[in-house]
């Protein structure tokens, strides 16, 4: 990765990354002056004082078998002082609800238009009384609009609110003196409670045995450095929020275990106490709904514009100075544009939605998530728990320089002996495994082979293979009683424990096991026949050879090593301590290595290449050796091509003489990372198959940051607390419900309840299928304003008799709206995500943020951006149309699909829009034919109007007509022929959209075929259309508010179906003129893919 480059070069690589070191600089200014008023003193008492307080009683020497409270006394408890849950937020009332769906910008157009009908009525009552008619059906549609989205919103908070109550939190508490997993809820106070990195505190709790446990107390102090928490035998004299013995509820355990006792619950805690940290209702909008806004905004503006300017030409050539008819006839533009049913269909397609997921087992914490999900550019992904199963199993044990195998499969070679505990150093390694460990088993009154085991996947898997080799496990543990330990932590990537363990130079032994590269740098010697070696340059040699040996078949590799503590400096009074680094951390004696397999789990392969195969980059960001995340990586279709380090190998050329764009895959180690620059990021990024090893949770935050710095829409999944940050920040969290922890639950946006990751896959699909189908439903609901609006400029130009009345054009829009069903499309999977990011689009980004960086005022002492006033940015806002740039940024080329683009302009406005006009206007002008009127017959007569004197044709009591072929038409006759044509024109409208329903869907593929006429909603809502037609035109009682007329012949329906036909023609030639940029669009194959099921990787043999 080294080049000179020149300083235009690092400027750019380096533009968009700047934001990244002002958010780390302004982290977190939290005040904490609430938190001196809570009321709890507990912290204060010593453990006698405390026991007696709470009336419990515990064990601080040996917290495991500290009675706790019986299961009588907890559920009395319960009663009289309530669950241990949080008054909730206050939520919106469903009035206020409501509320905020009428206020919608479609809605209040339609309840002004419904006002001024009112005032004309007031202004001149006869001659404006059918408008009564009109102001009310506006208002009404506002408010049946606003109700029918309330009710679909409604429903799906019930949706969601059950699927919550699905995952209620738990913990773990010492009941009748046995450990049990209950509700959080049912925790009282005197309860005695295990926390575990990972957990989320679930009440206030004084600790009284602690073991390297650090708590995040960031949500409520804001302190960024997890908080260590210590047992403090005789209280601590300060303010709770600084007491060390102290675990607040909600707050995280980001490391170790401890064990404490209740001392507050529910709404007493102190984040309980503090109102203002419960929080409210979020207020920030999804991508989707911005999207949305702006498409509203730009309608209502064009539907302003134009209401406004048919006013004005009305006014001056139809209506001659008849400014309430004018009124009415702008207001059936103004109706003709907005398409009143579209909130009501977002809200339908987002709920249907959720539904789809909720049976693929996926809970969306908020229902627009599911349209990030089908956004997603790139899926970052924690391997352990996530691809694989966490189910860890011991295979192999290197010890002595030689290989054994515990478990016989058919990835060994035949040289690999099998393991035996008498084999030199193999005691050794089984006292490591089962003595430096952190499990706990649900019972300890059954044999241990049917013992449940509570620890996480690879503790386990030791335990398990230790177990077999040990006679009595309890017995055992009790006959080394611990002296002191530090736990495993993400950043250590070590545990120790010190244990008395009786040897010929002293009582105590010190056994360490974790990261191999950490544990043997802190190793001098080799345990070799039970001799201990010193190490050699021959021995690293076979030591890589054997972690080469384990970590390519992708099992995660652990070291172990002891140090026999001499007694004339360790005796039995010696103090270990950590803070000071008073225990010893060199000179150890390497015992070996042992590795573990967590096999893929089922379908994550076939995944992972349909996730690719999508467009989507799927990289793993995890905490093992990058050999074995590379090896799973190969096994799960992450990585198909070669990295620098495998190329080298097959050609024999060093790999600093390999150039990037020979290869496309990149396995990243985290210590390489803090390190990294703007353009080496964009380097790693350019990759198609990208593996993070032996990350941290900051490095694993780092990356998402970064990613999303380019322009990604990023997706993280995970399980564990070490994912949680970057759950947190990513555009879409995605987290784990069996396997996750509290914390990343409580971070992610989406929660997979199944642990199934091929579930994603599901969601991309859903995503993608939502923005289509709001795509289709918009495309389909302003179809039909070209057919409205173009009809009423002929009345006002020509002028020809009004073609469509405003009711009639309320009834097109709210009628015919909710037609589109949902459907799937098989296509979408392999399309490029609609916001692709590449080369141009990384440039594009990086060059305007280039150039924002430089136009930023700057402090001349401390460097730090001077953030410009609110003013100051409303008055850049109001002079940037105004600036060359500006327009060069709005014009400049984007792959980017927005939900309104040109193509469905085009199509809705000038294509299917103009087909729908001219076959409603040649019904319209037929009709009027067959009644006797020419179209120059209906011009003399509309024009008639505005002669001297003024005759007004087409009222009941209008003069006779004289037509074009000297007959004399009558006024009951005129009535008549201008209903039926209204009528036909309405129908026309409808009959055409039907078609439309069909021909908006022919993208892939022609409009036709079972995959687009198979959806039967599609029909039922056709056959509701229909009648609702038939019963408005054809039921006399009616037509005092809408027009219509009985003698409309069906005959006449022809003409609109002979142009849906034309219509269906059209949309199939569209995709024919399509077909070649869709193609384009396409994400190529990818050579190499497995699209088969994972084979679990070891087989089973009989060892009879």
């Amino acid at each position: 990765m080294k080049r000179e480059m020149t300083k235009e070069e690092k400027e750019l690589a380096e533009a968009g990354y700047q934001d990244l070191a002002e958010e780390k600089a302004h982290a977190h200014k939290e005040g904490d002056a609430q938190v001196d008023d809570v009321d709890i003193h507990e912290h204060k008492l010593a453990f006698d004082a405390l026991e007696a307080e709470l009336d419990t009683a515990f064990d601080p020497k040996d917290p495991a078998q500290s009675p706790g409270l019986s299961a009588e006394e907890a559920k009395a408890r319960l009663a009289r002082d309530g669950p241990n849950v949080l008054t909730p937020p206050k939520k919106k009332s469903a009035l206020r609800k409501y509320w905020d769906c009428l206020m919608t910008m479609f809605n209040i157009l339609l309840i002004i238009a419904g006002i001024l009908e009112y005032i004309l009525l007031g202004v001149d009552f006869k001659d404006n009384f059918p408008n009564t008619y009109l102001g009310g059906i506006l208002i009404g549609v506002a408010f049946l609009n606003a109700l029918i989205e309330f009710y679909q919103l409604q429903k799906s908070e019930a949706i969601l609110a059950s699927f919550l109550a699905m995952i209620p939190p738990s913990c773990r508490v010492v009941r009748d003196g046995t450990l049990t997993t209950v509700p959080a809820a049912d925790l009282v106070k005197g309860d005695v409670v295990l926390v575990r990195s990972g957990d989320k505190t679930p009440a206030d709790l004084i600790v009284f045995s602690a073991s390297d446990l650090k708590i995040d107390n960031s949500s409520l102090t804001g302190e960024s450095e997890p908080q260590e928490r210590f047992a403090r035998p005789d209280g601590v004299q300060s303010r709770p929020v600084e007491a060390e013995n102290l675990l607040f509820n909600s707050t995280l355990v980001v490391n170790g275990e401890g064990w404490g006792v209740v001392v507050r619950t529910g709404d007493h805690t102190m984040i309980g106490q503090i109102a203002a940290l419960t929080g409210t209702e979020s207020g920030k909008k999804s991508p989707l709904a911005v999207e949305i806004g702006r498409f509203v905004m730009m309608v209502s503006a064009i539907a302003i514009v134009f209401a406004v300017v048919f006013f004005v030409v009305g006014i001056t050539t139809a209506y001659k100075g008849k400014g309430e008819q004018t009124v009415t006839f702008a207001v059936s533009i103004l109706v003709a544009f907005v398409p009143e049913g579209l909130p009501s269909v977002v809200t339908l397609l987002l709920s249907i939605a959720a539904k789809r997921m909720a049976a693929q087992n996926v809970l969306v914490k908020d229902l627009q998530g599911v349209e990030t999900l089908g956004s997603l550019t790139l899926l970052a992904t924690d391997k352990t728990g996530t691809l694989t199963r966490n189910q860890m199993t011991v295979t192999n044990l290197w010890s002595g320089l030689r290989m054994l195998s515990a478990f016989q499969s058919n990835n060994d070679s035949e040289t690999t002996e099998a393991f035996s505990i008498n084999t030199p150093g193999m005691r050794e390694m089984v006292d490591i495994a089962a003595l430096n460990s952190h499990v706990k088993f649900d019972r300890t009154d059954l044999p241990f082979d049917q013992r449940k085991i509570l620890g996480d996947a690879t503790e386990t898997g030791l335990i398990r293979f230790a177990g077999k080799h040990i006679s009595d496990y309890d017995e055992y543990q009790k006959q080394h009683p611990r002296v002191f330990e530090i736990p495993f932590n993400s950043s250590n990537k070590w545990a120790l424990v010190i244990l008395e363990k009786r040897h010929k130079d002293g009582i105590l032994t010190a056994y360490i096991k974790g990261a191999p590269e950490r544990v043997l740098a802190k190793c001098s010697t080799y345990l070799k026949d039970g001799q201990e070696v010193p190490i050699t340059d021959e021995f690293k040699a076979k030591y890589d050879e054997a972690y080469d040996y384990m970590a390519s078949r992708g099992h995660r590799v652990i070291a172990c090593a002891q140090k026999l503590l001499p007694g004339d400096v360790y005796d039995p009074s010696y103090e270990f301590s950590k803070t000071d680094a008073q225990y010893p951390s060199t000179e150890y004696c390497f015992c070996g290595l042992v590795s573990l397999e967590d096999p893929p789990k089922h379908g994550v392969r076939e995944a992972i290449g349909t996730l690719r195969l999508a467009g989507i980059k799927v990289m793993m960001v995890t905490g093992d050796h990058p050999k074995t995340a590379e090896a799973i990586a190969r096994k799960i279709n992450l990585i198909l091509g070669e990295t620098k380090e495998t190329l080298s190998k097959k050609t024999g050329r060093p790999v600093e003489e390999i150039y990037e764009d020979e290869v496309d895959a990149v396995v990243i180690h985290g210590d390489d990372i803090d390190g990294l620059q703007g353009w080496q990021w964009d380097q790693i990024f350019a990759k198609n198959e990208i593996v993070f090893a032996r990350t941290s949770p900051q490095h694993k935050l780092e990356i998402v940051k970064r990613a999303q710095a380019l322009g990604h829409i990023v997706g993280v999944t995970g399980d564990g607390v070490n994912d949680s940050p970057a759950l947190k920040k990513a555009d879409l969290g995605i987290a784990m419900n069996i396997s996750g922890s509290d914390v990343s639950k409580e971070a992610a946006n989406m929660i997979l309840l199944d642990d199934n990751f091929a579930s994603t896959v599901k969601g991309v699909a859903e995503g993608r299928q939502i923005f289509v189908n709001l795509k289709r439903s918009i495309q389909y609901t302003i179809s039909h304003s070209t057919p409205e609006v173009i009809p009423q400029l002929l009345y006002v130009v020509v002028p020809i008799p009004l073609p469509l009345s405003a009711i009639l054009i309320l009834v097109i829009d709210l009628g015919f709206e909710l037609f589109v069903a949902p459907e799937t499309q098989d296509g979408l999977m392999r399309m490029a995500p609609r916001k692709p990011v590449n080369d141009h689009s990384i440039h594009v980004l990086k060059k305007r943020a280039l150039r924002r960086t430089k136009t930023l005022r700057r402090n001349t002492e401390t460097n730090e951006i001077i953030r410009p006033s609110r003013f100051s940015q409303t008055m850049m806002r109001l002079k940037a149309p105004f600036t060359r740039q500006f327009w060069e940024d709005a014009f400049e080329r984007s792959d980017d699909e927005t939900l309104v683009d040109a193509k469905l302009l085009s199509y809705a406005y000038l294509e299917a829009g103009v087909i729908e006009m001219v076959g409603a206007l040649v019904a319209y002008f037929v009709v009027f034919f067959k009644n006797g009127f020419s179209p120059s017959d209906l011009r003399r007569a509309q024009s008639a109007l505005s002669a001297s004197p003024s005759v007004t044709y087409f009222e009941k009591s209008s003069p006779d007509f004289i037509n074009h072929r000297g007959q004399s038409i009558s006024a009951s006759q005129q009535v008549d022929a201008l209903a039926q044509a209204q009528s036909i024109v309405y129908l026309s409208v409808f009959i055409i959209q039907c078609f439309n329903v069909f021909a908006v869907k022919a993208k892939f593929r022609f409009p036709f075929g079972r995959s687009i006429i198979g959806n039967y909603y599609n029909f039922a809502g056709i056959v509701a259309g229909a009648c609702l037609g038939m019963f408005v035109i054809y039921t006399p009682p009616l037509h005092v508010v809408f027009g219509g007329s009985v003698h409309l012949s069906p005959l006449y329906w022809l003409i609109p179906v002979a142009f849906g036909v034309l219509l269906l023609v059209w949309a199939s030639i569209r995709v024919l003129l399509m077909r070649k940029s869709i193609e384009q669009g396409r994400v190529k194959d990818i050579k190499g893919l497995m699209m088969f099921p994972t084979m679990r990787t070891m087989s089973m043999r009989s060892r009879h």
